[in-house]
């Protein structure tokens, strides 16, 4: 999961282009960059950090031209470091191009080999991302007539993408001389809108991964990028756009409804807010066939994401709603987060209880999802710590039980906490007296009751189903392999940081 953003203006982007990152912070908190053109040439800034830390205002000054491109970088298993592979990427043949990317290849490493034996380009980091832009570069030149590209050339070198590239994919690019491109998988897994703002100067364009940045910056939500679409928005600021894949299916990812995306955004006509509150509906009416003997004294979400499904719960099941967490806004999101020694650390640091709306009270903790269970665990022994009688656990989604491989961090089965074990046994490992999880066909149903047109949804975290038909049990053992490498690294550095604070602290 990261978050992108492609501005055409009539006035200098580079303002537009970092509030529109900061509104999608929550996509990616490991690094972000803006790359900008102005007369031909491309001017770009990038690092490791939040949007805040990495941009400064001379940074900013660098940024000159009215049309450019953005991303916030969400690190996944066995990626190297933030600044190596922090986006946009560059490469300067055929034309010049610059790409920022969301999501996942499946088919990367077959890719890697064709650049090498048969496109004659080179890949320098271990970045899907890099690999598609090469994979753009070389279709870009085989479609070309000439040296200048028409919209043609451009929709011709997109279609040849769709044919090689395999997984999930949604991108804005940025071509020297020609204009802004934008492009989605032809699945539809990973989300991008388009939107539109009248000028007295002209027509100004946006598209990016959710609809909230649209709203921020005063652009009027046009639509969805359809799945395997193009668009081209020129130099002069014409829009264009067409279908270039020879099969499509729409099947966004459910967790962005679940969890990834801000519950004010709209992806592929779904209010993602009235998708949450569908799901706590169906929640509650599961809860009150199968848990009837619950005592439920208050509904307490574990924040953010959670709050319209626990309020939807609360009123169903006629009882209290009440906030019960405080959260600290400056610590990043515990899901997103590399290492299961800083996830657990920081459930505390981000969280604190209002102890009164726990005392002596049968509390129902309602969250989105429980992925690996560090947080629900930590949270649960929070609420007794609080002084809960019983505590009662709540999952909006699904057990997660399955790699995901289009952009979202859940490799190996092994870390999962639904991965090896039935709902009793991860009630007793997170500690809690009771434990419901939502069906996953109440899940769809909750998402597809907002856009009945929507019939297929990407939910293999869910069901080990993976749409795209390319995903082998090979592949996602090396997926596993390589996140047991990184994680016994990991684990490594933080021991060895453990041992040197220890001596610090004995010196």
């Amino acid at each position: 999961m990261c978050g992108i953003l492609g501005v055409v203006a009539t006035t200098p982007v580079n303002q537009l282009l970092y509030d529109g990152l900061q509104v999608l912070q929550h996509r990616g908190q490991d690094a972000a960059g803006i790359a900008t053109a102005e007369s031909g040439r491309f001017h770009m800034h990038k690092g490791s950090g939040l949007v805040r830390d990495v941009f400064r205002t001379r940074n900013m000054r660098d940024l000159p031209g009215n049309w450019g491109i953005a991303h916030v970088r969400y690190p996944t298993a066995g990626s190297a470091s933030a600044a190596a592979e922090a986006q946009p990427f560059y490469v300067n043949s055929p034309f010049g191009l610059m790409l920022a990317h969301n999501g996942n290849l499946t088919n990367s490493e077959e890719l890697k080999r064709e650049m090498f034996l048969s496109d004659l380009r080179h890949i320098n980091t271990n970045s899907d991302s890099e690999v598609l832009l090469n994979v753009l570069a070389h279709e870009l030149q085989a479609a070309a007539r000439s040296f200048r590209l028409d919209e043609e050339t451009v929709f011709t070198a997109v279609a040849g993408v769709h044919r090689r590239c395999r997984g999930a994919y949604a991108a804005v690019a940025m071509i020297s001389g020609t204009g802004l491109v934008a492009f989605r998988d032809p699945y539809g897994i990973r989300p991008l809108v388009i939107g539109r703002q009248d000028t007295p100067n002209g027509t100004e364009w946006l598209v990016a991964s959710e609809s909230v940045a649209l709203d921020v910056m005063g652009f009027k939500l046009v639509r969805d990028v359809a799945p395997g679409e193009a668009i081209l928005i020129d130099t002069e600021g014409r829009f264009h756009s067409r279908q270039c894949a020879t099969h499509t299916v729409q099947a966004p990812c459910m967790f962005e409804f679940v969890y990834l995306a801000r519950p004010d955004s709209l992806i592929d006509g779904i209010s993602v807010y009235d998708a949450r509150i569908k799901m706590g509906e169906f929640l509650a009416r599961k809860l009150r066939a199968t848990m009837p003997h619950l005592k439920i004294d208050v509904v307490i979400p574990i924040p953010d994401s959670s709050r319209p499904s626990a309020m939807e719960m609360a009123h169903h099941l006629n009882a209290p709603y009440r906030e019960g967490f405080v959260k600290n806004r400056y610590i990043g999101r515990t899901f997103i987060m590399p290492g299961q020694a800083i996830r657990k650390k920081s459930v505390r640091q981000k969280l604190n209880t209002i102890h009164q709306e726990f005392k002596g009270k049968a509390v129902l903790l309602v969250d989105d999802s429980i992925v690996r269970g560090t947080t629900s665990r930590e949270i649960v022994q929070m609420a007794r710590d609080a002084g809960a009688t019983k505590v009662y656990m709540a999952s909006a989604a699904p057990p997660v039980r399955y790699a995901n491989v289009y952009g979202i961090d859940m490799p190996t089965k092994n870390e999962l906490i639904a991965g090896t074990r039935n709902e009793e046994e991860i009630c007793r490992e997170i500690g809690a007296d009771a434990l419901i999880y939502q069906e996953l066909d109440d899940l769809k149903a909750a998402v597809q009751a907002i856009n009945p047109a929507i019939t297929v949804f990407e939910t293999s975290c869910f069901d080990g189903f993976y749409v795209t038909g390319d995903v082998t049990p090979e592949y996602l053992s090396g997926v596993e392999n390589q996140r047991n490498d990184a994680a016994s690294k990991l684990e490594s550095e933080e021991a060895l940081g453990q041992l040197d604070l220890n001596l610090i602290s004995r010196s």
